[in-house]
């Protein structure tokens, strides 16, 4: 396959950054998608002297492998890292970078980091399964392949899932990524090198927790790292005071959405771009960044254990406790649940909240989408791209999408949508889910629909679970609010999805976290 001008010269500066040799060894067969990878393969190694292509046979054909070349500096040590699939799209970067860190370029860890996943003994064979279309599994084949190129008893493969459908099927996987370590299923969903870690290095989260609880306290801790938790950090250390942000994912549920065409001044972007652009402005100012850690409980000075007088604890979910004197919660949202039975027993076999990430599981499928507003409708209309057929189901009597998603949406051939549909249930065989049963609302008929997925799309719930009983929240567990966005508790503020305030957007989620940032530094000051 021949690269587009403008990808080839990319990459030919970044090849030049290659410090050392590299091979590329191909496993090929005569299928057109191995001629596709010969191709690619064969216009790369010609782009620098320091790549060779040679061909070996793997299990898998079509894949490639990235080694160090011979008169490599670390020649002696081996690297695990394969590709079973033409690595574009998404994959490009986690091509590039396993090309540049094989060739001696150095990677953007920490040192301590490096030593940490050098030091890991035992054996360890990761594969993960992907779709080019998916844009939480770069992260993890990132992560995996720096860890190959690290240590040598750390292998990876990538896998793309709709060239090697056969495994697939056996595996019965039915959403990206899905990662096998050792033959068994190690995880699923985005993860990032300091979620993996942990689970390979044992002593980890014990290291990682009395670090945190030696920490001195803050005078704003902001809880999630979303649009709103962002803000509310960047307007806190703007004030010259100390200021941290511990999340349970850098990004929150902007880094599911791929779309986003109404953050004013910015036509069109991403949600991984806009997350990136978000971290990188948070640490461009003195804020203490602390991702991956979940938080469990909040306690007022004085109060349950707490035996500060003056600082509000945080507990997380790793055994820690951080201090504050103020507190802004912003944890956010997550997707709404159907509640019904099979959902759960499902998940992951067929019942899915991506469309992005899993669709491409589903090509030539039967797919129903639950949700007649923006998302649910925008789904309907990236699935039918290359699904069998999408049926939409809506519980009201119309959609709520803006109207120039249904025209788009009605436009499609191979799209029904059924109104006043109530879902409930998700059948199965066991194994896999195998279809939809629905309450037509109108009639009270009970209707069955044959299914190979169904993308869940009605909402978003609060993250607010582990605030229940420590502050006020609605009757639909948002956090309560006032104009200053003060919550029931001294000295804890809150903002974003997580909140009473009415509109779940972006743009307003920011807002509010500013508003919540000079909040808790006006209550600071009054202290």
């Amino acid at each position: 396959m021949a690269l587009e001008t403008g990808i080839k010269t990319q990459l030919q500066t970044y090849l030049q950054m290659l410090r050392e040799p590299i091979v590329l060894a191909a496993s090929l067969d005569e299928t057109p998608a191995a001629q596709e990878m010969r191709e690619l393969l064969e216009e790369i190694t010609s782009m620098s002297d320091k790549i060779t292509l040679t061909m070996e046979d793997d299990a898998r054909k079509p894949s490639f492998a990235v080694k160090r070349g011979a008169g490599h500096a670390e020649a002696n040590k081996a690297v695990g890292v394969r590709f079973a699939g033409i690595p574009m799209g998404h994959e490009f970067t986690s091509l590039v970078l396993a090309l540049l860190h094989t060739g001696g370029h150095p990677m953007k860890l920490e040192p301590e980091k490096i030593a940490q996943i050098a030091a890991i003994e035992g054996s360890f064979h990761f594969e993960t399964y992907i779709s080019l279309s998916c844009h939480n599994c770069p992260d993890v084949v990132q992560a995996m392949n720096m860890m190959a190129v690290i240590n040598p008893n750390i292998t990876h493969v990538m896998i793309d899932g709709a060239l090697y459908q056969d495994e697939v099927k056996a595996r019965e996987i039915m959403s990206v990524p899905t990662i096998y370590l050792n033959g068994e299923v190690f995880g699923a969903g985005r993860m990032e090198l300091d979620e993996i870690l942990p689970k390979i290095d044992l002593g980890a989260v014990a290291r990682e927790a009395k670090k945190l609880d030696a920490q001195a306290p803050f005078d704003v801790l902001v809880v999630g790292g979303g649009p709103a938790g962002a803000s509310a950090a960047i307007y806190a250390a703007r004030k010259g005071i100390r200021t941290g942000i511990v999340a349970e994912r850098f990004g929150g549920q902007v880094m599911d959405t791929l779309g986003i065409e109404n953050f004013i001044s910015v036509k069109e972007t991403e949600g991984p771009k806009l997350v990136m652009a978000l971290e990188e402005h948070v640490k461009s100012y003195d804020v203490e960044i602390i991702n991956l850690q979940r938080a469990v409980s909040l306690t007022e000075p004085g109060k349950h254990g707490n035996k500060n007088e003056d600082l509000i604890e945080l507990k997380l979910e790793s055994g820690a406790t951080l201090r504050s004197k103020s507190v802004i919660l912003a944890t956010g949202a997550r997707w709404r649940e159907l509640n019904v039975p099979g959902e759960k027993e499902y998940r992951g076999k067929g019942v899915a909240y991506c469309p992005h990430c899993d669709g491409p599981l589903f090509k030539g499928k039967p797919v129903a989408v639950v949700g007649g507003g923006n998302s649910g409708v925008e789904a309907a209309i990236d699935l039918a791209n290359f699904v069998d057929h999408v049926t939409l189901l809506q519980f009201d009597t119309e959609l709520k999408a803006d109207a120039v998603l249904q025209k788009k949406l009605r436009s499609l051939h191979n799209v029904t949508i059924i109104t006043s549909a109530q879902t409930t249930e998700v059948t199965g065989d066991g194994n896999k889910m195998n279809g939809l049963t629905y309450t037509d609302r109108v009639t009270g008929e009970s209707k069955h629909l044959a299914l190979d997925g169904v993308f869940v799309q009605i909402g978003l719930v609060p993250n607010s679970d582990w605030l229940k009983g420590t502050l006020n929240l609605s009757k639909y567990g948002e956090v309560e609010v006032n104009h200053h966005n003060a919550t029931s508790l001294p000295g804890v503020f809150a903002a974003g999805d997580v909140t009473t305030t009415p509109y779940k957007q972006i743009i307003i989620a920011m807002g509010e976290g500013a508003k919540a940032s000079l909040g808790a530094f006006d209550y600071l000051i009054r202290q």
